[in-house]
């Protein structure tokens, strides 16, 4: 097995533990790691076309908008939920218990300019993601529709 199918199984093992110690807990348990709030964010699959959802931590959030990062820990590639927000920037996300419909869009660079160190003050882990890969991680900024 490949370096890249190591990362990408890891990285779905760990997301279903997460969903695992969420539902067992009643959502009490690694609802706010580092601080953050974890969102359960749902995509349309770009290639399948079927139903996808991951748990991410947003750094930076408010009454209009959640951010989130596309680090997947600092790896050469961007995250698959990235990709399929590309293809379709309509989804929904899940942030303390409520759903809501957003529509997500790649920060421009002066945003991120603005943005970055706000989400590394949030958890130090990012500066450390982007210094793993020559990849400008990309800040995605989910703006509630409803």
């Amino acid at each position: 097995m490949n370096t890249n199918a190591l990362v990408d199984r890891g990285a779905k093992l760990l997301n279903l533990a997460h969903r695992i110690i969420l539902k067992v807990s009643g959502n009490r348990l690694l609802t706010n790691p580092f601080g953050m709030p974890v969102v359960e964010l749902h995509t349309v699959g770009r290639k399948s076309g079927l139903p996808r959802s991951c748990y991410l931590t947003s750094p930076v959030h408010d009454s209009n908008r959640v951010v989130l990062v596309a680090s997947k820990g600092g790896d050469d590639r961007n995250p698959d939920w990235y990709r399929n927000l590309q293809s379709n920037p309509d989804a929904e996300l899940v942030i303390h218990g409520s759903r809501r419909k957003v529509h997500a869009r790649t920060a421009s660079a002066d945003e991120k300019a603005e943005l970055w160190p706000q989400i590394v003050a949030a958890y130090k882990g990012y500066a450390n993601y982007q210094q793993r890969t020559d990849r400008d991680i990309p800040v995605v900024i989910c703006e509630f529709r409803d």
